[in-house]
């Protein structure tokens, strides 16, 4: 019991990681407004937080590994709460952008370091279901912040409410780490075996902790001890080729198949089915449960069924998932019939809705062309006035057009969201505690997280652009196709690492490589 609540405790900063990652989905419109953004600037007001993340990513590790795990963490909860504050109160873009870049600092320490913690505290039978923890609490953090964005959104509140609120969890956070202990592994690295014993006999009682400590003790005996510098070339060494093929794969293949672009932006899609904003709000609130519903599955599996066969299950529905929905968006059609212009002409300007008179009753099968024929329509009554008004309206009068099946859409979505849950969702990250040797977890898992963060970063960033350029249709089919080759990696290159100690797992993979 003690380890589970140490366990979960460590695994709250992925509730903040999850929390601040997700919450930016609710102000994305309001933003765009406020700071009068086009699609790149909106990117990148998005995708700086994976910025910092990256920063995160290439410090946590070495500051781990010589100050220890709970130092670091320590300072992520810091970070999250300052960068809550900040963007919050933020009046400047850039201001904003700067204060994002602080809470990315700490999503990169606490995504990297919280399942290394954990997993060097756990028992190896367990330790699949307690790293995941990590991965559950980031969901959590995700469901959290659409439930938060929505209910502030009912009362009126603005999107400076919807950043700021993250600041009352992560100074609870803060406060709870003071009562976690060291991680024993890092203590026994560092000479202080007495100290490492007392926290493994909490854990699993004396045979245990007598049994864990020799074989830590053991695996150290030929290294020179704490003062040994880790050199970050030896990532490249020819016995960590397997280790490091396995790491980058899995760390690539879990964002270029859109995972954060479609939490970032799931309301924006959903918009682009034909919700309405509040309707995408709750839409958003569906996917967050899903992802937490299947993220408990995978908790309850990944330690009896394995790494290897969830990743096989969760990559091939994903890439299903992601053609179906490429396939929704493809037949979706823009058509301004009577019903629909007869609506328009309600809320429109006079002069505008007489502008749409000559496109009645026509289809087009891509927003760009529909707005194309819009515009030489207006443009050729010679107002000014309905030029202007078209292009406050166009959005809205391209989502009164559309015909899709958006029911196809959510539940594509939701299929794709449950099935991430329970393949490389949890998965990698427990991947990422257990395959790296002892001597160069720190630097090899700062490594993979800041490849992680920079593909992230490159999903996320350019997403807008290509939802407004290629269209939902190729990008979801492209994000398919990366889902097939991640089924098709993990077929042939990842080993089940399922119920072996880390000394073990080490000696395996450094052979093997």
């Amino acid at each position: 019991m003690y380890t589970v609540l140490i366990s979960f405790v460590v695994a709250l900063g992925g509730f903040l990681l999850g929390f601040d990652s997700a919450v930016i989905s609710g102000v994305v419109e309001p933003l765009r407004g406020a700071f009068e953004l086009d699609d790149l600037l909106l990117g990148w007001s998005v995708s700086c937080l994976i910025l910092g993340a990256m920063i995160g990513n290439a410090c946590a590790g070495p500051l781990a590994d010589r100050f220890g795990r709970k130092p670091v963490l320590l300072v992520t909860a810091l970070l999250f709460t300052a960068s809550a504050i900040t963007s919050a109160m933020a009046q400047d873009f850039w201001f904003f952008v700067a204060a994002r870049v602080l809470g990315g600092l700490g999503v990169g320490g606490a995504i990297l370091i919280a399942p290394v913690y954990i997993a060097e505290i756990a028992p190896p039978e367990k330790r699949g279901r307690l790293v995941s923890f990590n991965q559950l609490n980031i969901v959590l953090g995700i469901s959290a912040a659409f439930f938060s964005n929505y209910f502030l959104n009912e009362r009126g509140m603005s999107w400076r409410w919807m950043l700021g609120v993250e600041a009352v969890p992560a100074i609870a956070y803060f406060l709870l780490l003071m009562a976690v202990p060291r991680s024993p592994r890092w203590l026994a690295s560092r000479g202080r075996d007495a100290e490492a014993l007392a926290v493994l006999e909490r854990v699993g009682g004396r045979a245990f902790a007598d049994s864990s400590l020799q074989e830590i003790r053991a695996h150290i005996a030929d290294k020179k001890g704490p003062e040994k510098k880790v050199r970050f070339g030896a990532l490249f060494e020819s016995r960590m080729r397997l280790i490091m093929t396995i790491a980058l794969g899995l760390a690539f293949f879990q964002q270029i198949t859109g995972i954060n672009a479609i939490f970032y932006y799931s309301p924006t899609i959903f918009g682009k089915a034909g919700a309405a904003a509040d309707s995408a709000l709750r839409q958003a609130i569906l996917i967050g449960l899903v992802n937490v519903g299947f993220t408990l599955l995978a908790m309850y599996l990944i330690d009896r069924l394995g790494r290897k066969p969830l990743l096989l299950i969760g990559s091939g529905v994903m890439a299903a998932a992601l053609f179906t929905n490429a396939w929704a968006f493809s037949t979706a059609e823009y058509t301004l019939d009577d019903a629909v212009l007869t609506s328009l002409e309600k809320r429109l300007p006079a002069d505008l809705a007489q502008g749409l008179t000559p496109v009645a009753g026509k289809t087009w099968t891509d927003q760009g062309e529909l707005v194309l024929a819009l515009e030489e329509s207006v443009r050729a009554l010679g107002s000014e006035s309905a030029t202007a008004a078209l292009a406050k309206e166009v959005e809205g009068i391209a989502k009164e057009a559309l015909v899709i099946d958006g029911r196809l859409v959510l539940m594509a979505i939701m299929a794709y969201i449950a099935a991430f849950a329970i393949s490389l969702g949890p998965v990698m990250w427990a991947m990422f505690s257990e395959i790296f040797p002892q001597a160069l977890r720190g630097v090899a898992i700062s490594a993979a997280g800041l490849f992680y963060s920079l593909v992230s970063f490159t999903v996320t960033f350019v997403f807008p652009w290509e939802l407004a350029n290629l269209g939902p249709a190729v990008t979801f089919f492209v994000y398919g196709v990366f889902a097939a080759l991640a089924f098709l990696f993990t077929l042939i290159l990842i080993p089940e690492t399922k119920g072996r100690s880390l000394e073990d797992l080490e000696s395996m993979l450094l052979k093997a490589g």
